[in-house]
């Protein structure tokens, strides 16, 4: 079973689609631009110790749906 998740602590700092598959997480982060730069909140990596980080674009959004 898959779990779907997002994630803000109090300095605003976000993931905007986390997944929770066979215990492990998947970070997911949307940009409208393909390169914006992005940095996944250590505070985030160091607590859920995600098995994935991915920045989606709208060029490879198509691919992350399926």
């Amino acid at each position: 079973m898959t779990k779907a998740y997002f994630w803000r602590n109090h300095a605003q700092q976000e993931i905007d689609y986390i997944e929770e598959r066979g215990g492990q997480m998947y970070a997911y982060e949307f940009k409208w631009n393909p390169k914006a730069k992005n940095k996944f909140p250590n505070s985030f990596v160091e607590a859920y110790q995600p098995v994935e980080k991915q920045l989606i674009s709208p060029g490879d959004f198509e691919d992350f749906l399926r």
